[in-house]
């Protein structure tokens, strides 16, 4: 009988661990004695002499107490596998959130906007499929989430270009650079500078083209940025 007790006990502590690791994950602090779960009290299992307890209790309470014992195991096993597959996808939501290009890449303000418009150029209506800040030469451009960088290099029109995967089919396309901070295969993480503003390739002034493609097709970036 002490055995089982330990057994529980034990497996309430890692329970009580585990129960504390998903609250700090969603944010939310935990006052001493408020516990979820409440631990298995009595003497300590080191005291106790099974063969002398169970000579003073009737046999019929001995065994209605081991069915409590694996009832509760069992519920203790059932909350286990809740909460583990609880932290699993708090952990995916978590890679996800990193993931989306949720912020903006430069400091400026809006010169162009996302979907049709008269061309700079040619007058004629052409589809936009970014967005243009507009700021002074030589201003930071950040990663607007986390990711892979795919590419750095000169991409016809859009001058000097850094292009980063995300993940979840997300891809962001930073254009008309004055200079590229990041080369091909690094990692950077959100607000993470990659490079600088310039008017590289075909553009009428300092200004960053900022693009966001879910797979494979260009997307308002408006629709991502939270701040």
């Amino acid at each position: 009988m002490a055995r089982r007790i330990d057994q529980v006990n034990q497996e309430m502590n890692e329970l009580r661990e585990l129960d504390h690791k998903l609250k700090v994950m969603v944010n939310l602090e935990t006052g001493e004695g408020d516990e979820q779960f409440q631990g298995v009290g009595g003497s300590d299992p080191a005291l106790l002499d099974p063969k002398k307890s169970i000579a003073k209790v009737d046999r019929e309470l001995v065994r209605a107490m081991h069915r409590s014992l694996d009832n509760l195991n069992s519920d203790i096993n059932s909350s286990k596998e809740d909460k583990a597959g609880l932290q699993e996808f708090l952990e995916n939501q978590k890679m996800l959130l990193a993931s989306t290009p949720s912020i903006w890449p430069a400091k400026g303000w809006l010169s162009s906007r996302f979907g049709y418009r008269k061309s700079p150029f040619t007058d004629k209506k052409e589809f936009h499929k970014g967005l243009d800040i507009s700021t002074r030469k030589g201003s930071p451009i950040v990663a607007s989430a986390d990711g892979t960088v795919s590419f750095t290099g000169r991409d016809r029109g859009y001058g000097r270009v850094v292009i980063i995967r995300h993940g979840y089919g997300l891809k962001t396309k930073y254009a008309h650079l004055k200079k590229s901070l990041v080369k091909k295969g690094q990692y950077v993480k959100r607000g993470e500078t990659i490079g600088l503003v310039g008017n590289s390739g075909r553009t009428t002034g300092s200004h960053l083209h900022y693009e966001v493609h879910l797979n494979g097709v260009p997307v308002n970036p408006l629709r991502y940025v939270l701040n």
